[in-house]
């Protein structure tokens, strides 16, 4: 989809529908609606005083125009309670927005920016979450689906009549697009079935993306393999791979942009988690594909950042394995040693996850991290928690927690903070070794968090558990039903905030 910004008043947009806006409870049309409403004589107003428009968030009215103007259709999208209304609003809106559009089967779309006289929300930051929720919203994936594709936009345009603002669109269209396409990378990973994504093959896709973004002057890609992995006495991650014909790749991403301190993101990439020998239950099992999904999102955060020529000092790992039962997998009551030497008692290898993040946050610390921020499907707790809508926070770094959340805001990906007490840690104690990797169902979000806590030094650490937010059941405004990319565009914005 072409994505184009015209400057002309908007009743000369010639295309197949134009969208203006409509907060909910106003009894007159107002900005932009006002000029269309009276070269339409009053038909916008006329509807809304029998409420065939009440503006709630998300509604999408259609109607023709009958020659009045060169748009054939007018959709007035509805915004929302005034005082609720914010960038996520926005995005929220232009989801809606682009679902309805495909469904009338429109090639050309034209869009006012809505929202720039309230709260301090500038043209950038509006035209930015528009295309966000545009390009999010009509996300589907449709790699093994045997029929035509469905009809899409083939342009979308911001029309904007003031010559000053368009500048300021440009650059928050450019970024939307960027990020939105770099989530959707990361929803594309997260929907692959496994056995089209092992860890071999990520890898090989991950190269795939590098080349055909042309960032390979960019980005530097490497994988450790098993014996560099033995080398490097990574055994709790290996712990976790032994039971998989597929062999485990340690991918690791450079950005070399900056001479500020070193960052390290790290995602979990279990591939695919059948619990191992602690076997998950058969019932919703083929979702463990999503087990990648901070993998996927750090991925998604790391092109994002090299295509926009950020300056930042980074280093991305997926520590990639498969988790399977097999004569050869790890059992409960083996101890295993992590790259620092700490010997971890596996009391559940349905907890694995911690296990290959453990290795990957001595890793990162052995490379200068000063920052270490880790994004994980990790706890069914989370989910128990939070459900689908917050993910859960830890850290050793009050600012660094607070940093996040407040980003949180504008990006509409909610987080929140769980206590590190230390009282917890006395759940994963272990009478045979250093520490067990699972303290039980007694607070477990928690208590996974206190585990890789463990494993940090000196870095200032952040700790993300997004389990229940990887995968959505059903779709709503710009989410997708299936993998979501959650935590993408949080984590540009945190990591562009540190350097």
């Amino acid at each position: 989809m072409d994505i184009k910004i015209l400057n002309k008043p908007i009743c000369d947009f010639d295309g197949d529908i134009l969208i203006v806006s409509h907060f909910e409870g106003m009894k007159q049309p107002r900005g932009h609606t006002t000029i269309l409403d009276k070269v339409l004589q009053g038909i916008i107003t006329d509807m809304i005083n029998h409420q065939e428009i009440t503006g709630k968030l998300g509604e999408t009215v259609v109607f023709h125009t009958f020659n009045k103007i060169p748009a054939r259709r007018v959709m007035v999208l509805g915004l929302g309670e005034k005082t609720k209304f914010n960038l996520d609003t926005i995005r929220k809106a232009a989801g809606a927005a682009i679902k309805k559009a495909l469904k009338s089967k429109a090639k050309s779309i034209g869009t006012v920016i809505y929202g720039t006289d309230l709260k301090d929300i500038d043209f950038a930051e509006a035209s930015q979450a528009i295309i966000e929720g545009t390009i999010l919203g009509i996300y589907k994936f449709k790699e093994y689906k045997n029929r035509p594709d469905d009809i899409e936009p083939t342009q979308f345009s911001i029309i904007e009549s003031n010559k000053d603002r368009i500048k300021a669109i440009k650059k928050g269209t450019g970024l939307g697009k960027i990020l939105a396409e770099s989530q959707n990378i990361a929803r594309d990973l997260i929907n692959e079935p496994a056995n089209n994504l092992t860890p071999e093959r990520l890898f090989l896709r991950i190269n795939d993306y590098i080349k055909k973004l042309k960032l390979s002057k960019a980005i530097e890609v490497k994988a450790l393999r098993r014996p560099e992995l033995k080398k490097l006495k990574m055994g709790a991650l290996l712990s976790v791979a032994q039971g998989s014909s597929n062999e485990p790749y340690f991918i690791s991403l450079r950005i070399k942009n900056s001479k500020k301190p070193l960052t390290a993101l790290i995602g979990k990439t279990v591939t695919f988690d059948s619990g191992g020998i602690s076997l998950k239950p058969a019932k919703g099992m083929e979702t463990m594909k999503g087990d990648m999904a901070g993998g996927a999102a750090v991925l998604g955060t790391t092109l994002a950042l090299a295509r926009v020529g950020a300056k930042v000092n980074l280093l991305t790992i997926l520590p990639a394995v498969e988790n399977l039962p097999s004569r050869t997998a790890s059992r409960p009551g083996d101890i295993v040693r992590a790259m620092n030497n700490k010997a971890i008692e596996i009391i559940s290898t349905d907890a694995e996850g911690r296990l290959t993040l453990a290795d990957a946050i001595c890793y990162s610390q052995n490379k200068g991290a000063k920052y270490i921020i880790d994004i994980a499907t990790l706890t069914g707790g989370c989910v128990v928690t939070f459900g689908d809508l917050t993910a859960a926070i830890m850290g050793n770094n009050p600012g660094l927690i607070n940093r996040l959340l407040k980003i949180s805001n504008s990006t509409g990906e909610k987080f929140w903070e769980l206590p590190l007490f230390e009282e917890y840690a006395k759940q994963i104690e272990s009478d045979v070794a250093d520490i067990k990797n699972s303290g039980g169902r007694k607070a477990h979000t928690i208590t996974a968090g206190i585990f890789l806590k463990e494993f940090v030094e000196d870095a200032i650490w952040l700790h993300i558990d997004i389990a229940g937010k990887e995968m959505a059941e059903e779709e709503d405004f710009y989410t997708p039903e299936g993998g979501t990319g959650f935590g993408v565009r949080s984590l540009y914005q945190l990591i562009i905030s540190l350097n």
